[in-house]
């Protein structure tokens, strides 16, 4: 189901349009706990055996991660992480606003916090997370061709830019503190031989 956007919406106000018709049946689905940033519920399902189980689930807006090439480097941003209490390197990341595609929330959050703007971009892969407790879609956009543009960074957002040439950038994020999102970004890049150009 989608709204007047595009956007897509449910019943139930959760972000996020689930794939499909459920393979076993839900005898009632709940959301117990909400906020401005995700969702927090239950799936009461029958399993294939007949017995009824509650699958708990959190749910987020989709995101995007952005493989931003300059020249042969690649631009990262360190993050304090609060959650883990841990500086992070990461590709840069974002949510997806009601309306936007994976490519053109790539473009906004590259500027916002970089203060770079892509000239192109190329969605490389969209995928599910954690899929064992998350409702939680990401794409991975590949951005190139920067340009100057205006860095606004949000309230919480303290980042420091650094590049890192593409040859060591898997390594990198290997031996230091980095999340899957960059990992799993900086593989797919590589695996469609965009960072070979």
């Amino acid at each position: 189901m989608t709204d007047e956007t595009g956007e897509p919406t449910s019943t139930d106000r959760r972000r996020v349009e689930l794939p499909g018709e459920p393979e076993w049946p839900v005898v009632e689905s709940r959301v117990e706990y909400e906020t401005d940033w995700f969702l927090g519920g239950y799936d009461l399902v029958e399993q294939p055996d007949g017995t009824r189980k509650r699958y708990y689930w959190a749910e987020l807006p989709p995101a995007v991660v952005v493989i931003a090439r300059v020249d042969d480097e690649l631009l990262f941003v360190e993050q304090y992480r609060p959650t883990i209490r841990e500086t992070q390197l990461e590709l840069p990341a974002g949510i997806v606003e009601a309306g936007e595609s994976f490519t053109t929330a790539g473009a906004r959050e590259l500027e916002e916090e970089t203060g770079f703007r892509p000239s192109s971009t190329a969605l490389l892969e969209t995928v599910w997370c954690s899929t064992g407790l998350l409702r939680h879609h990401r794409g991975y956009v590949y951005a190139e061709g920067l340009e100057p543009g205006n860095r606004e960074l949000d309230s919480n957002e303290f980042l420091t830019l650094r590049t890192v040439p593409i040859d060591d950038a898997v390594q990198t994020v290997r031996e230091g503190s980095t999340n899957d999102a960059t990992l799993e970004g900086l593989l797919v890049a590589e695996y469609d031989g965009v960072l070979d150009e």
